[in-house]
């Protein structure tokens, strides 16, 4: 039923909680000829024309909303949805998604420091756990919900129709499910293509710049409480071990095998997990910054030898996550940064 799914607590709730608390037209011109007679009645005519035609796309755009079709989702549930949704909530981490379709949702799990804050900045937060009232006030016509808790589901559905949507899928399989979803199939596999081509191109310029073809990666990041969590299979890692990418240490390696998006290790162990290079997720919560500050700081941290060679690359948590529109702004920003 969840496919490749990660087996990490429900979906939204593990990197949602966990970045939370990281936090985080003009007129045409007349030719002048003619008597005034003729240029009132093209007017008038031009006039008709024009209501008649935005009648026309009223009426369609009214018949394309109408529209309904049977979808399946992520956790089996078969929901009547509309064809070509007007009004959509969606609750998770990875709303660059949508955007990169071409969707912009009235409602959305709000985390300031995105990539693309101004593109949703009338997008009103529905809250977490996701607000029934808030959600109701919206008049949505599907939401769209990472989460697997039919619980939450039941309520939420009452609303307005509701499809679940595993935010860990990979990238090019969340796009397709969403194109489906939304009646944007074509827009999805322009998206995909440029993507692969704009990927293939910044791993092309990465090896021409020194990057070897087996060269390790790591991605840690750390936690409230001085917790300290090693990335695997959510985030930055989906492009780091991605097709032509960085590999993963055998200790990532075993956390992937069993399907899981991220880990809490000791510091002790970090030696064993860190790879020839290393990027650091900056939390937003300012315990956790210290903490880091702290980690950098130690004995352990400036043995590893991504750190004495200075591979060692930061990027803020927020910014660097795995939907669609964060991952057009990292294929710019990891170059940047690794490339001296």
């Amino acid at each position: 039923m969840k496919q490749n799914s990660f087996r990490v607590m429900s979906t939204t709730f593990m990197i949602a909680a966990l970045s939370l608390l990281l936090l985080a037209c003009g007129n045409s011109p007349t030719n002048g000829s003619g008597d005034g007679e003729t240029t009132a009645a093209a007017t008038s005519n031009d006039s008709q024309a024009a209501a008649e035609n935005t009648g026309q796309e009223k009426v369609a755009e009214a018949d394309n909303a109408s529209e309904t079709k049977i979808f399946k989702d992520w956790t089996g549930h078969e929901v009547e949805v509309p064809t070509h949704p007007q009004r959509v909530i969606y609750h998770g981490e990875v709303t660059g998604n949508l955007l990169a379709l071409g969707v912009v949702p009235v409602g959305i799990l709000k985390n300031e420091g995105t990539v693309f804050d101004d593109q949703v900045a009338e997008a009103e937060d529905v809250g977490f756990p996701i607000s029934v009232e808030k959600s109701l006030s919206l008049n949505p016509d599907l939401i769209i919900f990472s989460n697997d808790d039919e619980t939450q589901y039941e309520q939420i559905s009452k609303v307005a129709p509701t499809v679940t949507f595993n935010s860990f899928w990979p990238l090019e399989e969340r796009i397709r499910f969403l194109g489906d979803l939304l009646g944007k199939k074509q827009e999805a596999e322009d998206w995909l293509a440029a993507h692969a081509k704009a990927t293939e191109e910044m791993w092309n310029q990465l090896r021409a710049n020194g990057l070897k073809e087996d060269e390790t990666a790591s991605v840690f990041t750390m936690y409230p409480g001085n917790r300290l969590f090693v990335m695997a299979g959510a985030g930055l890692p989906q492009l780091l071990y991605g097709s032509g990418g960085m590999k993963p240490t055998p200790e990532i390696q075993k956390v992937l095998d069993e399907e899981v998006g991220f880990v809490e290790i000791s510091q002790e162990k970090m030696a064993e997990f860190a790879g020839d290079r290393i990027l650091i997720l900056n939390a937003v919560d300012q315990a956790a910054q210290q903490s880091t500050e702290e980690l950098m700081n130690s004995v352990v941290w400036n043995n590893l030898p991504a750190v004495k060679e200075g591979k060692l690359y930061h990027f803020d948590i927020v910014k660097a996550s795995s939907d669609a529109t964060s991952r057009e702004w990292l294929l710019q920003e990891l170059p940047k940064q690794m490339i001296q």
